[in-house]
């Protein structure tokens, strides 16, 4: 399984942070759910971190079968789509930088 992850580092403004999640889920999560292939798509907001760690008030995680599942969806119109959905949340809500990752994924069960 592959996972191409979106790590939104930097800031929620001030007294923003239940407003940006709340856009997140209602104005960009739709976008995200309907790349084609995906697998799964998780959003993770950040509660706590490490001191001094860096700040990534949220983690976006989509899964897809293969490589070339990611490659279709990011070649999809819905990448457009949900590049301008998130570009409106960010610009009300965020100060930072996304970037991406995109890995394989190994899961297992705990002893």
């Amino acid at each position: 399984m592959i996972t191409r992850y979106a790590l939104f580092e930097g800031k929620v403004h001030e007294g923003q942070n239940a407003a940006f999640r709340e856009a997140v889920l209602a104005e960009i999560l739709p976008k995200w759910r309907a790349f084609p292939g995906a697998l799964s798509v998780r959003v993770t907001f950040a509660e706590e971190r490490d001191e001094g760690a860096p700040e990534y008030p949220m983690i976006l995680a989509i899964s897809y079968d293969d490589l070339k599942a990611v490659e279709t969806a990011l070649a999809s119109p819905v990448r457009s789509e949900a590049r301008a959905a998130t570009e409106s949340v960010i610009a009300r809500f965020f100060t930072g930088r996304i970037h991406h990752h995109v890995t394989t994924a190994h899961e297992f069960e705990p002893v």
